[in-house]
């Protein structure tokens, strides 16, 4: 028998060396190494011959209908897409406690009613489990339990359902490596295993996936790319409210946020979210302005909030929670250049509120407003909405779904929306139902929501 040896694999990019390093040349990150031990490759049968492939014209391709089944959960189905996809591979992440488990337990339970539906518990004993499924109120006696960490030990459990919840793909382990589990290797071949399974057979499977400190899902990156949906399950712990963001879908959009809320008796979707990112204090303390933000199919009303504090040291601070940071300080330069405010030796503090993330340019003239008003100390109207992008020369340009975004003003009861001149004749419909102010650059909108003496 051939002696095993040891490599060191980086964990974050899969990178192999023969000795430990402290710096991976080829991601650039420090004290990833971790020693892996190596099974020699066992002598190769003679090769069979492989018939080459045919390739197939486009006009002869053939649709295939994707079934799509109901989760129990209507928010959950929204950011899936419409639902459940018959053969797809789903990654939920986030940190402990947030709440995956108990999610997909409640799909998991809700599936087994009318399918065959598999949970493979690889953390917790199926007594765990049953307890956590008595205590969300869960009286599902098909839904078939499996504590086992060995692939192919539950090999033939997993091939006999329709759906199967995997927790977790880090403590789950093949045979074909030596190395422990949670190791690169492992969660790279287990995934691909279960890829095959599920394209094969047509299983669904939820696999849960741990996360790093900073945040990222652990493993190598391919695991990402294996998925076909992954979700990040995103809030803290000590808060009820999660929310649940889709970062890849290749059976829908990857805007998609769903909002939750944890209680005793498990994690439900909240229809009417509207006061999750507003506060009722707007329109009587400065600095808060609200922007309708496009996510997916659907608009939210999301409040932006500044705080501006004198600086105590040569060197003023910046802060920003849901809008990029570096986009902060490019629309503070526009106000200080374009406007003259004095920004300069202030700190400023920025957040949207319920934890929500405004990645898209249209929350520019929102953020400009509010540090506007937070600068001047004069509150916004509670009834006043803004959105458009901001240039550097300080203009407004427009920004799409410009309809869809005064659409939901008018039905949020709001009774005047800032918007981009350019975007004024697609909204000319709602004049009756509110006032349209079109701007072009910052300046008039500045005019428009604090009016010289």
């Amino acid at each position: 028998m051939a002696k095993s040896n040891t490599q060191f694999v980086c964990a974050q990019c899969g990178y192999t060396s023969p000795k430990w390093l402290g710096r991976c040349p080829d991601c650039g990150t420090f004290n990833t190494f971790a020693e892996e031990t190596v099974a020699p490759e066992p002598v190769k049968a003679k090769a069979r011959a492989v018939l080459p492939s045919r390739a197939v014209p486009l006009s002869q391709v053939k649709y295939e209908t994707y079934e799509r089944v109901s989760s129990g959960n209507p928010e959950l189905d929204v950011v899936l897409g419409g639902g459940i996809v018959r053969g797809s591979l789903v990654l939920v992440g986030g940190d402990p406690g947030v709440g995956k488990s108990t999610l997909l337990t409640q799909v998991a339970a809700h599936l087994a009613r009318e399918h065959r539906v598999l949970y493979l518990s690889a953390e917790e004993s199926c007594s765990q489990v049953k307890l956590r499924c008595e205590r969300l109120g869960l009286r599902s006696d098909s839904l078939l339990l499996l504590n086992e960490t060995n692939l192919e030990g539950a090999e033939e459990a997993i091939c006999g359902a329709e759906y199967v919840v995997v927790d977790s793909i880090q403590a789950i382990y093949t045979d074909a490596l030596s190395s422990s589990a949670g190791s690169v290797g492992q969660v790279r071949e287990c995934a691909s295993k279960l890829m095959r399974i599920a394209k094969s057979r047509g299983i669904t499977f939820f696999i849960v996936g741990h996360v790093t400190k900073e945040g990222t899902l652990a493993g190598p990156k391919v695991l990402e790319h294996i998925m076909d949906t992954v979700l990040y399950f995103e809030g803290e712990r000590t808060e009820n409210f999660k929310i649940l963001r889709a970062v890849k879908n290749r059976f829908g959009s990857v805007q998609e946020v769903g909002v939750f809320e944890m209680t005793g008796e498990g994690i439900f979707g909240l229809a009417d979210y509207s006061s999750l990112f507003l506060s009722d204090s707007r329109g009587v303390a400065a600095g808060a302005v609200v922007t309708p933000s496009e996510t997916g199919n659907r608009c939210m009303m999301v409040e932006i909030q500044t705080l501006m504090a004198k600086t105590a040291y040569g060197l003023p601070r910046r802060m920003s929670l849901g809008v990029e940071f570096n986009r902060l300080v490019v629309l503070v330069a526009v106000l200080e250049k374009r406007c003259g405010l004095a920004l300069g030796g202030q700190d400023i503090y920025l957040n949207a509120m319920g934890g929500i993330r405004l990645n898209e340019p249209s929350a520019d003239l929102a953020v400009c407003a509010a540090l506007a008003s937070a600068e001047r100390g004069v509150p916004v109207d509670r009834d006043t909405a803004v959105f458009g992008e901001v240039g550097l020369t300080g203009e407004v340009r427009g920004v799409s779904y410009a309809e869809k975004r005064v659409n939901e003003c008018v039905k949020m009861g709001f009774k005047r929306v800032l918007l981009p001149s350019k975007n004024l004749r697609a909204c000319e419909k709602f004049k009756g139902k509110i006032e349209l102010v079109p701007v072009s650059y910052v300046m008039q909108m500045l005019k428009a929501l604090f009016p010289p003496a």
